[in-house]
């Protein structure tokens, strides 16, 4: 079992800056591939970025690529997601998961803990 907890959302005026934490429990974090998704008002849940365990692949949603960067940290069992140059159509709710499958995946069913999210909201 594994528990997730997002912080760091916030309001931000366009081409602005947050840094988003998510906070697991348990010991077999860092055997688990993370990611973070994002749900915007009346949109379904979509896939932002994704590390696997060790750190070595990561991989982006196009509309965040070279603006977001995900990393972890293990040894405190707590990833991150950083934006940079936010626009207002990257206002949504960001949620934390894990998975316990390898790779870089990227559908919502692909994962199996979530948060309860964190809300980022861009000013325009």
């Amino acid at each position: 079992q594994v528990q997730l907890v997002e912080s760091g959302g916030g309001l931000v005026q366009a081409g602005g800056s947050l840094r988003l934490s998510c906070a697991a429990s348990g010991r077999a974090f860092r055997t688990y591939g993370m990611g973070w998704f994002r749900q915007g008002p009346g949109k379904e849940r979509e896939f932002v970025a994704t590390i696997t365990w060790s750190g070595d692949r990561l991989l982006y949603a196009d509309s965040v690529k070279g603006r977001f960067t995900i990393s972890r940290d293990n040894a405190n069992n707590t990833v991150y997601l950083q934006l940079n140059s936010l626009k207002p159509e990257d206002t949504a709710v960001y949620y934390c998961a894990s998975r316990r499958t390898a790779g870089t995946l990227i559908r919502v069913i692909d994962y199996d803990y979530w948060g309860q999210g964190t809300q980022v909201t861009v000013s325009s």
